[in-house]
């Protein structure tokens, strides 16, 4: 690390009963490089004070301006702020803090808007700041071996993508019996988008990370299956990248039974990839003449991107918190660097920035709009680029 001390980090969400929170402040502490010192835990101020006392968090605040603008007057202020509230609230939680010279990682996806995201853009380049999405999924070892051999050319040309993201909790109208979690994520005016923006954007996402291919257009089946529910709980896309090659995508929160089943497999003219995140240990090359190879965590002739995400040796699983760590870890050191004058590894620069986000946000709402005219869908984006003056 390029500083001498832990990086001072501060929350916006995450209080009580919020699972996501958790899970960001497990990621924080994994590698010891930053210390929670602050945070705006809920929208109910005497909540976000008893959370925090919980937390061993001294400073606590009853909303995100507020904390913004009292961290930024400190001299020991925090140096990033960690954003893990429900979708609306991501942008200007982000914006508050990047305003007043404070780093931001923020849980996706990253807008409910594309003007929020394209906002957030600009922002960021405005600042020079360090802005993360917790795409934790591209955080696997496995993932990062995936995609270093197909830009090390070993797939070939990439002719088709399948990407799948299947879970089976919000089956039955579970947000109508009290369960907080899913009572936000399916209201359209706190998330934005159902299934599509939940998990479909982690699938679109890890098939662009893997490939480094973008979208050119999209025709997508969207549907609300649970009845009354107002929000998309399934999709299935057909998909056209950049390079000519066709993909498929499909996301579900009602297939019965399944727990947490995303699965990519890249085709190339040489070879194939499959991975799945419920054996994420695990990587399989399927070469057009040979042997099939299975790639495994944790050994010395993986790439060097896999070995930089890796602690244990192999026979040790890692899993989705170490995944969900790496992500943290990569730009809490590059938070780190710019922070000590110097230039990061750029091993670490190796996590899903905001350019990444907007990205993610374009790919939901064009998903969506090509669900209700029900036809293809031009889905070309770039996103604002960076001032060259």
């Amino acid at each position: 690390m390029s500083l001498n001390r832990p990086l001072r980090a501060g929350m916006v969400g995450g209080g009580p009963g919020a699972f996501i929170g958790e899970v960001h402040r497990r990621a924080l502490r994994v590698d010891g490089l930053a210390t929670l010192v602050a945070g705006a835990f809920s929208s109910d101020p005497d909540k976000s004070k008893r959370h925090a006392a919980t937390l061993g968090v001294e400073r606590a605040y009853g909303t995100f301006e507020e904390m913004a603008e009292a961290e930024a007057a400190r001299e020991d202020g925090i140096d990033v702020v960690c954003i893990v509230t429900p979708n609306h609230v991501h942008a200007p939680a982000a914006l508050a803090f990047l305003e007043r010279g404070i780093h931001v990682i923020c849980d996706k996806p990253m807008t409910t808007t594309l003007e929020d995201a394209e906002a957030l853009v600009r922002a960021v380049h405005d600042s020079g700041l360090v802005f993360a999405l917790t795409h934790n999924y591209t955080g696997y070892p496995m993932v990062k071996q995936a995609r270093a051999m197909v830009q090390g050319g070993e797939l070939g040309e990439v002719r088709k993508v399948v990407a799948e993201y299947s879970q089976g909790w919000l089956s039955t109208p579970v947000e109508r019996e009290g369960n907080k979690q899913a009572a936000w994520r399916t209201d359209p005016k706190l998330a934005g988008a159902g299934a599509i923006g939940d998990i479909g954007c982690h699938a679109e996402n890890l098939a662009a990370y893997v490939t480094g291919l973008h979208l050119t257009r999209i025709c997508a089946d969207v549907r609300s299956v649970v009845e009354g529910r107002p929000i998309d709980d399934d999709a299935s896309m057909l998909l056209r990248f950049d390079n000519g090659a066709a993909g498929v995508l499909h996301c579900s929160q009602i297939a019965a039974g399944l727990e947490n089943g995303l699965s990519l497999e890249v085709f190339g003219e040489k070879g194939s990839l499959i991975w799945h995140q419920e054996d994420p240990n695990e990587l399989r090359f399927l070469p057009r003449e040979g042997q099939e190879r299975v790639y495994r965590r944790g050994h010395d002739d993986l790439a060097p991107a896999a070995r930089h995400a890796t602690r244990l040796p192999p026979g040790h699983p890692e899993a989705f918190n170490e995944a969900f760590a790496n992500v943290y870890s990569n730009a809490l050191r590059t938070i780190a660097a710019r922070l000590a004058g110097q230039e990061p590894d750029p091993l670490d620069l190796d996590f899903p920035t905001v350019e990444d986000g907007a990205r993610g946000v374009h790919f939901i709402l064009t998903a969506l709009e090509s669900g209700e005219k029900e036809a293809w869908v031009d889905a070309s984006y770039e996103p604002p680029a960076r001032d060259a003056g």
